[in-house]
């Protein structure tokens, strides 16, 4: 044949919680967030099917560590057979929280799915796609070497796909497994390198070789944001591969910006907040949007808005009316200079003691082992805090340094 085209996905963490809302969502919502990874592997079989694709190609972490019971694999299983029905082949790879040493259970799989090995990489070939597929899947859940190096050259006359689950040359938030460089995937010579373990959807090598990591299917928590799915990819012998992205996912994380700036109340600040929810909305279609609101820039409504109490309770019940659930609302906004020099000397003494209190820990400490006697050890007992833990204490102490400051400035203004 002339072409192949493959869907290339990742990191679909089956039954891995989507994080950060329980405290507020609403039963239904709750129950669609428990099952996202599920509908979004659904979504994914479906998308193959649809698409005509010949194979389904998975760069590892298709679970999220070993299961609790047998459902999370057979599910799996389920889908997969899916796919047999339809004639549709299966190459996965196991990745770090999927590998031979941390998922101990076993579940038979149909016979259109091959799990690549993990003692070294290996090739295999579908003649009658004229396919050949090379990947080695982890061992252990910590894999240091380059794996790419040791992949096998190039089938001649086939079109040939790589799987890797690997950091590539590291990215921000992920630990350094199988490390190699571009150029090592780029000297395979493969048609098309599909890569795994990286959650933001991104491209490697461009041109006549590429190699992509596909993202995750589901957004789990505020730091994945935007849409997220899998790749759709046409392949051709010795011609560059042609991507496509479809979106897949149930549920989607937005970070959400709005600039204050000039805004002279609060009631105006919390008109703009609307509005942009309201855009974001409309962007997401039929699936829920889960947002973190940051307000940032100079208004004279910043004092009011260190109200953080206020801000989330006003933002939550003004994004539930467009459709939002907030996960959480946070304000950065700052008050305009007085104008006068006496108080931006004083408002500069206060931000000036601020810092040095928050870098004296026996200072901050001092103040905080009154509470801490007090009702301490009801809070940590009930994991709510713990007054003794030195970054929290920080923290805290800055934003009400940034409180203060706000406020003042509010009413100096």
């Amino acid at each position: 044949m002339t072409g192949v085209r493959i869907v290339h996905a990742a990191d679909i963490h089956l039954d891995s919680p989507l994080r950060g809302l329980s405290r507020f969502a609403d039963d239904d919502l709750a129950q669609q967030l428990r099952l996202a990874s599920r509908h979004a592997m659904e979504n994914l079989v479906r998308l193959v099917v649809d698409k005509r694709a010949h194979a389904l190609v998975l760069a590892g972490d298709i679970y999220d560590g070993d299961w609790r019971d047998y459902a999370t694999g057979q599910f799996f299983a389920r889908q997969m057979d899916v796919l047999h029905q339809h004639g549709v082949r299966v190459f996965m790879v196991a990745g770090n929280h999927d590998a031979a040493s941390v998922v101990t259970r076993a579940v038979s799989l149909p016979d259109n799915v091959a799990v690549m090995s993990t003692d070294k990489a290996q090739t295999l070939t579908v003649d009658d796609l004229g396919l050949a597929v090379h990947g080695q899947g982890f061992a252990s859940k910590a894999v240091d070497e380059n794996l790419a190096l040791s992949y096998p050259d190039r089938v001649g006359g086939l079109v040939n796909v790589g799987i890797l689950h690997t950091a590539v040359s590291g990215a921000e938030g992920h630990a350094r497994y199988a490390p190699c460089s571009p150029a090592d995937l780029e000297r395979r010579d493969y048609e098309y390198f599909a890569l795994g373990h990286v959650h933001a959807r991104k491209v490697v090598n461009r041109g006549h070789r590429i190699a992509a990591f596909s993202g995750n299917l589901q957004g789990r928590h505020v730091n994945e944001t935007g849409p997220k799915g899998a790749l759709v990819v046409d392949l051709a012998v010795d011609q560059e591969a042609v991507l496509a992205f479809e979106p897949l996912d149930v549920a989607r994380w937005e970070k959400v910006a709005v600039d204050a700036t000039g805004l002279r109340s609060i009631d105006d600040v919390f008109d703009a907040v609307e509005r942009r929810l309201a855009e974001e909305r409309a962007s997401t279609g039929d699936r829920p949007l889960l947002a973190r609101v940051t307000i940032t820039g100079d208004t004279t409504a910043a004092g009011a808005l260190s109200d953080r109490v206020r801000l989330t309770e006003n933002v939550r019940s003004l994004a539930e009316r467009v459709g939002v659930t907030v996960e959480k609302a946070v304000s950065q906004a700052r008050a305009p200079r007085a104008g006068s020099g006496v108080e931006d000397r004083l408002l500069d003494a206060i931000r000036r003691r601020g810092r040095e209190l928050t870098g004296d820990l026996g200072l901050v400490h001092e103040v905080a082992k009154w509470p801490d006697r007090d009702f301490g050890r009801e809070l940590r007992r009930n994991g709510v805090l713990d007054l003794r833990d030195d970054e929290l204490l920080r923290r805290i102490a800055a934003t009400a340094v940034d409180e203060l400051v706000a406020k003042m400035s509010s009413e100096v203004n």
